[in-house]
């Protein structure tokens, strides 16, 4: 009789559940969200430094001649606009990343991670939510910018949104794989730094490329193999309704990397239930 009853269970995890852990895990990083209302306002205060002030400032040095996906001379403010979204999803994505080393500390992670769905479910959830923060993050700077004058076409505002889903899956993952080697909260502030930094100025958010290439080539090449760089043009040229095919294959390829990566690094075997000295968890 038991094994009748055995086999009358459906074996796996229905649609429903899988769709009620990512519904927890989500509605857990949005309140996370509201409730750091510090996160929220730091997350506009760096871009918007850069957009007033800094751009103000460079406006004169720097202009910008008609590159695609321009289709004429447009001021510096608008060109590092794109450059500005991608600043705040890579921002979020390693203070995302920085909330998982906190909760391995506390304890929190090691209750989700025994959770009996897939490991790699319960991370692509956790860095969904974080993807979804850092969109809503960029769609407020983008109406702070439009009272700014720095309009996109309307459509861009649409069409723009799967290339910021995208780079913000790419570089959550890339938080969650640094994440996965940090075994103390202390430790990863002076490591994000070390990433967010070189990643940020070493691309063609700031400048263009063929203005990198003038003053070094050397650096040219390493803006080019830079994966940020490429989120940054995915995101430019989606924003004026226009396709950087080879942004989107690097983009797409690194999220994957970086996903799959993040996965082997929180196995069970090596990290969350990797045995100290003494024994004892670490």
């Amino acid at each position: 009789m038991s094994v009748v009853a055995a086999k009358d269970q459906p074996a796996g995890f229905s649609f429903a559940q899988y769709l009620t852990c990512m519904n927890g895990i989500v509605w857990r990083e949005g309140l996370r969200f509201l409730h750091q209302r510090e996160r929220f306002i730091s997350a506009l205060v760096r871009p918007l430094v850069w957009l007033f002030i800094f751009a103000a400032g460079f406006r004169q040095v720097l202009g910008i001649s008609i590159i695609p996906p321009y289709e004429t001379y447009i001021l510096y403010e608008v060109y590092i606009t794109p450059g500005l979204m991608a600043m705040i999803q890579l921002f979020n994505g390693m203070q995302s990343s920085l909330s998982m080393v906190y909760d391995r500390e506390m304890g929190n992670m090691r209750t989700l991670l025994v959770s009996p769905l897939p490991r790699w479910y319960l991370l692509f959830c956790k860095l969904l939510a974080g993807t979804a923060v850092s969109v809503l993050q960029v769609y407020v700077f983008l109406a702070i910018a439009w009272f700014w004058d720095i309009e996109a076409p309307p459509i861009g505002y649409l069409t723009v949104l799967p290339a910021l889903v995208l780079s913000g899956l790419m570089l959550g993952s890339l938080g969650m794989l640094i994440s996965s080697g940090i075994k103390q909260l202390e430790n990863f502030a002076g490591v994000m730094n070390f990433v967010i930094f070189p990643m940020f100025f070493a691309s063609s958010a700031l400048y263009p490329l063929w203005r990198v290439q003038e003053g070094s080539p050397m650096l040219y090449y390493v803006c080019q193999l830079n994966p940020f760089t490429h989120a940054v043009e995915l995101i430019r040229f989606a924003l004026y309704d226009r396709i950087n095919w080879m942004s989107l294959a690097v983009v797409a390829g690194c999220t994957a990397a970086f996903m799959i990566g993040a996965i082997v690094a929180y196995d069970p075997s090596r990290g969350m239930s990797r045995r100290g000295p003494a024994g004892g968890e670490t």
